[in-house]
């Protein structure tokens, strides 16, 4: 056959750029492998109610701290990182969705501020996005270990509606619910006390009417109709089963252990929990050290009722609490221990924290929040929302580093999201901000010239970092109510609430800069700062905005929605007789 010289020249160049695209598509293929490369794993880690000043890098210098202390020697310190709430479950909505949680609908109106059941309807809702579900879409393998306290059902009790599964995560071992007092006997009760007192005394009442009534009917002092005796033997039975079976079981209930959907313990043992969920952690990084992954270690302490494992007992100079915060040092150590194991240093971002300040209604058994004054459930003052920020990257940040602008537990939902190559969502309003620039030291100044403190749905207090300033203003519009007269918490019904005669409004409005008063302790007048009237005002007009960007949503945390409900309560065997423990090879 034969070919032109012109066929032959074509022929040519067509291989030529085929050459040019193969060579084209393996680069593009290098690149975007590269680029894959250079996602970090993440390790968030979280504590529950610890308090700022319990850890030493942050000014404790009787317990001891030193795994925590060297994450923060080795990364960069926040020493204004804040929680968007008080208290867990909000807290916690507002962190996995980078939004203040009462765009979810956990926002308290009343005196329940955080789930109470397991086995209740309200949770983090199934449209919520989390930064888990962002990560999945990017390829990492997602995994919570420990406490998630957001729900689990919605109208089944296999449904799951509100289950980490469901939230984005690929893996969940630990606590659906928290840790209450319930879950450890002889610690006493923590759900509802005082309607728990008031049921027991209503069927004691109605067991006490039947048997006089029945008395007397067998005496034949009266003539009594046995529909009557019926009747109340009845409202007796109902009475006993209303107070008993929600509230004397809280133990089975609530206090249970799970892997992915299944219950594997029911309830659970406190003595080995802490093995077995850094047992769970290490494995997980272990199986997924190929990457990429985001871990998100949340721990069961130090909330009430505190526990230690063995060889931690008796070791603090601050008794049991102290125990429990040296503990806390040691999981975290081992979690560092194990990235460095792996070879992952340099390919983690490590992220520690507490979810608000720690509880300082519950004495020597609650956290210490420093120089800040209030704590747990206190949604203004600072000792209840700043907390602990440690970010450590091997390789990328430089250690050491303190960054004093105000941030927030909102801000890990862009940060990660971001570095793993994902898109923000678009179709909702996020209140946090991206970290990397500040904690690079690429800016020094944060994103957030406002962040809005609630306490429950309402706001308490609204703070400003103006942009020509260093000076950050606080304005609280209530406070709540010290018990008894001349103490510094609510420590006559153990926690602050948000509501009614509760909290005293201020009008003017408390103003404090905190960048000469951290403790809340001098606040401003006319005569003492000149920009008083422009604080007002401004924030005033900020708080107008806000309010502009928030849409209803559904309630959570109503009372319909947290009462327990028998028919959604997750149960290992055949309901009501839920009992299992897990295998010994898996403790």
């Amino acid at each position: 056959m034969f070919i032109t010289s012109d066929a032959l020249q074509r022929k040519r160049m067509l291989g030529n750029w085929s050459l040019r695209l193969f060579a084209a598509l393996l680069v593009l293929l290098y690149v975007t492998k590269a680029d894959q490369d250079s996602r970090p794993n993440f390790v968030l880690m979280m504590v529950d109610d610890l308090g700022i000043g319990d850890i030493g890098c942050y000014g404790n210098d009787t317990i001891r701290t030193p795994n925590i202390d060297r994450l923060a020697a080795d990364g960069v310190k926040l020493t204004q990182h804040l929680a968007a709430a008080p208290l867990c479950t909000p807290s916690r909505t507002a962190f996995m969705t980078g939004r203040y949680a009462l765009r979810a609908g956990l926002g308290s109106t009343g005196r329940v501020q955080v789930i109470l059941f397991l086995a209740g309807s309200g949770g983090l809702p199934p449209n919520e996005t989390t930064f888990a579900k962002l990560l999945q879409k990017q390829g990492y393998t997602t995994g919570i270990v420990g406490k998630w306290h957001l729900g689990v059902n919605c109208e089944s009790r296999n449904d799951h509606c509100h289950h980490p599964n469901n939230h984005g995560f690929d893996f969940f071992y630990g606590l659906p619910f928290t840790l209450f007092k319930d879950c450890k006997p002889g610690a006493g009760k923590g759900v509802l006390v005082d309607v728990q007192e008031t049921l027991w005394q209503l069927s004691a009442l109605l067991a006490l009417a039947f048997l006089t009534l029945l008395a007397v009917r067998a005496s034949g002092l009266l003539r009594i109709s046995r529909t009557l005796v019926v009747f109340l033997a009845v409202l007796t039975l109902l009475s006993v089963i209303v107070w008993f079976v929600p509230f004397e079981l809280l133990q089975t209930w609530n206090c249970i252990i799970m892997r992915n959907g299944e219950v594997v313990e029911q309830p659970m043992k406190l003595e080995t929990l802490n093995t077995r969920m850094m047992r769970e952690a290490e494995q997980f990084m272990e199986r997924h050290r190929d990457g990429p992954f985001l871990l998100f270690l949340s721990l069961a302490h130090v909330h009430t009722p505190l526990f230690v494992s063995e060889g931690f007992a008796g070791k603090s100079k601050h008794g049991l609490y102290g125990d429990n915060v040296e503990e806390v040092d040691w999981m975290v150590g081992r979690m560092v221990e194990t990235i460095e194991r792996l070879g992952l240093s340099e390919k983690t971002l490590m992220y520690f924290t507490s979810d608000h300040g720690g509880h300082i209604e519950d004495g020597p058994n609650g956290g210490w929040n420093g120089i800040y004054r209030g704590g747990k459930a206190m949604g203004g003052w600072e000792g209840g929302i700043r907390v602990p920020g440690i970010f450590r990257w091997s390789g990328r940040l430089t250690p050491g580093r303190e960054v004093e602008e105000p941030t927030s537990l909102m801000d890990v939902f862009p940060t990660v999201v971001k570095l793993a190559g994902g898109a923000l969502p678009e179709d909702r309003v996020l209140d946090g901000h991206d970290l990397m620039p500040l904690l690079e030291g690429e800016t020094s100044r944060s994103e957030h010239e406002f962040m809005f403190h609630y306490c429950g749905i309402y706001l308490n207090a609204v703070r400003w970092h103006p942009s020509d300033s260093d000076s950050i203003f606080k304005v609280h519009f209530f406070t709540p109510n010290f018990s008894p007269a001349g103490a510094v918490g609510c420590y006559d019904i153990n926690i602050c609430l948000c509501h009614g005669d509760h909290v005293t409004y201020h009008s003017p409005p408390l103003v404090f800069d905190l960048s000469e008063d951290p403790s809340e302790s001098r606040p401003l007048s006319p005569e003492t700062e000149e920009r008083f009237a422009e604080v007002l005002q401004r924030v005033e007009r900020a708080v107008k905005e806000h309010r502009q960007t928030l849409t209803p949503a559904e309630k959570q945390l109503t009372w319909a929605n947290i009462v327990w409900k028998p028919w959604l309560q997750p149960c290992c065997g055949s309901f009501p007789f839920c009992s299992c423990e897990e295998p010994a090879a898996a403790q």
